[in-house]
């Protein structure tokens, strides 16, 4: 890869994270990070994931997901809890609210998807690179 089309790719994430992001506030008002830590706790054995673990999923350095847990707390979404084994591991825990929202989210973030994908398709520098990645 080029750094051509490096930057097209950089392009095309920027865009579609806006309007997943969008999309996310407008009808669920939940952020795009709140959401992806919605879905990677669901996803999760259990429903929980070690701060690290969270943060590394969702591509956030440990500041970052500390404040974010902390904004999805507040909001009743997840709880935090302690490993068993080892007091100083914190674990990001989903609460039912958290699922109900993740789920209800969930079909938003995939129409926003595609549609700014679609739109990016149409676009004559971001197009190939969206057939690309949709084959």
């Amino acid at each position: 890869m080029d750094a051509e089309h490096w930057d097209r790719l950089g392009a095309l994430h920027t865009r579609v994270e806006q309007e997943l992001a969008k999309a996310l506030q407008q009808h669920h008002s939940i952020g795009l990070s709140e959401y992806r830590a919605l879905a990677r706790l669901a996803e999760a054995d259990d429903g929980e994931l070690r701060m690290q673990e969270l943060a590394d999923l969702i591509g956030l350095n440990q500041s970052s997901v500390s404040r974010l847990a902390s904004r999805l707390e507040s909001s009743g979404l997840t709880r935090r809890d302690l490993c068993p084994d080892d007091r100083r591991g914190v674990y990001s825990v989903i609460t039912d609210e958290g699922r109900d929202v993740q789920r209800q989210a969930r079909p938003t973030y995939d129409s926003a998807l595609r549609a700014a994908l679609d739109a990016a398709a149409a676009d004559g520098h971001l197009g190939p690179l969206v057939a690309t990645l949709r084959s």
